[in-house]
């Protein structure tokens, strides 16, 4: 649930001294609760997180009009080359990626979602998309465009963690 925090810890919680700001607590148990989210959700389907990560990757890159590869992958997922094959071997066993040849350079591999993809996904994170739209729906577009521009930069500022720790 929504309140529920670990160790029935309330989320306005003073965070104390390790974490700075109230707001780094929260957001650091919102990533738990959406890492459980993707798990359970994956359990359901017989998914591995890093199969549910892959196909985000996949999914962002696409929409963006930029071609996957396996080596776009394993860089994405911080994989080595053979753990990304058996990864894409196990995408494309499931029926969830097919890889093709690059239309101008027949020696690059790429990677695309297939249709049951598109549908398994949406299955899996409606639940999800139907809660979080309803909590949206109680803040102004003001509130909403405030939070766009803080949860950009905290991802923005974990990017930049996690570059300069290598």
């Amino acid at each position: 649930m929504a309140g529920d925090t670990a160790h029935g810890a309330s989320p306005s919680a003073p965070a104390g001294p390790e974490f700075g700001h109230p707001l780094l607590r929260i957001l650091q148990e919102f990533t738990l609760e959406a890492n459980r989210y993707v798990d359970a959700a994956g359990d359901r389907k017989d998914m591995h997180r890093t199969d549910m990560n892959a196909l985000a990757v996949i999914m962002r890159h696409t929409a963006r009009g930029n071609v996957v590869t396996p080596g776009l992958l394993r860089k994405e997922l911080n994989l080595s080359s053979p753990a990304t094959t058996a990864l894409i071997d196990r995408l494309d066993s499931a029926g969830h990626v097919v890889r093709e040849r690059h239309s101008t350079d027949r020696r690059q591999v790429q990677l695309k979602m297939t249709p049951k993809a598109f549908r398994e996904g949406g299955a899996i994170f409606a639940p999800l998309a139907k809660h979080m739209g309803s909590a949206l729906a109680g803040f102004s577009d003001a509130e909403l465009d405030t939070v766009t521009r803080f949860m950009t930069a905290m991802i923005e500022a974990t990017i930049a963690a996690r570059t300069e720790t290598g």
